[in-house]
């Protein structure tokens, strides 16, 4: 799904009005902990071109299920290891749907979080970004109550077979602290409070998900690929 009808499509048929992100800088040691300062995030163009969603399922598939999530959200780990298994055995390995994820990093309230983030995207450098995001949410109760979860994330680098000293590089600087504080942005900009936030297009409409539980989220993309009305979600 191209990401700027996306942004697009939300405002036109949600009616979502644009709103700020402020963006500042928290990092440890190098390593950026925290959204950055990315210039040009106000233009829709610049946006489309730094947000980034990562895509499972085949990328022609007619409908799009769009996860704005947290790694260190307990919801969205609910969501990880319970729904999204079964959008995947139902919808995405069938060819109906494709799953993309956004990083939504509530940074307030989850300290983690953004590194978190920008770990998976280290570890999809070596194209491994999904095992990485399972592992994350499979261990989020071990990782989440650390004053530093930097070693626990090098671990999980080995664990999956990671190159470490690439990984490592990787982590400890501000590689794509950029695409994570973009994606934030974009979700804010969507009306994104809270995770996990799920949206589904097909067909050219696009609806927010009420209730992230599968039979919400199946409803939904039976109605829009059947052509029925809304029905509140």
């Amino acid at each position: 799904m191209n990401k700027l009808y996306l942004i697009l499509g939300v405002v036109a048929i949600l009616g979502i009005a644009a709103v700020a992100y402020a963006v500042g800088s928290n990092t440890l040691g190098t390593a950026a902990t925290g959204p950055v300062d990315v210039e040009g995030l106000d233009n829709s163009e610049r946006l489309v071109e730094l947000a980034q969603g990562v895509t499972k399922g085949d990328p022609d598939a007619p409908v799009t299920i769009v996860e704005f999530g947290d790694y260190q959200c307990p919801a969205c780990g609910s969501f990880a290891m319970g729904v999204k298994p079964q959008l995947e055995l139902s919808l995405v390995e069938s060819g109906q749907a494709k799953f993309v994820f956004y990083d939504f990093p509530l940074v307030q309230i989850h300290p983690h979080a953004f590194l978190a983030a920008r770990a998976a995207r280290c570890a999809g450098d070596q194209d491994k970004f999904w095992e990485y995001h399972e592992l994350l949410f499979r261990s989020q109760t071990s990782w989440s109550g650390e004053a530093n979860a930097m070693g626990s994330f090098m671990d999980y680098a080995e664990s999956i077979g990671l190159d470490q000293s690439a990984f490592e590089e990787c982590l400890k600087s501000d590689r794509h602290a950029d695409v994570v504080t973009a994606n934030m942005y974009l979700g804010a900009q969507l009306g994104v409070g809270g995770t996990p936030t799920v949206l589904v297009n097909s067909g050219g409409q696009l609806r927010r998900v009420n209730g992230n539980d599968f039979p919400a989220i199946l409803a939904v993309v039976q109605s829009l690929t059947s052509g029925e009305a809304p029905s509140g979600n």
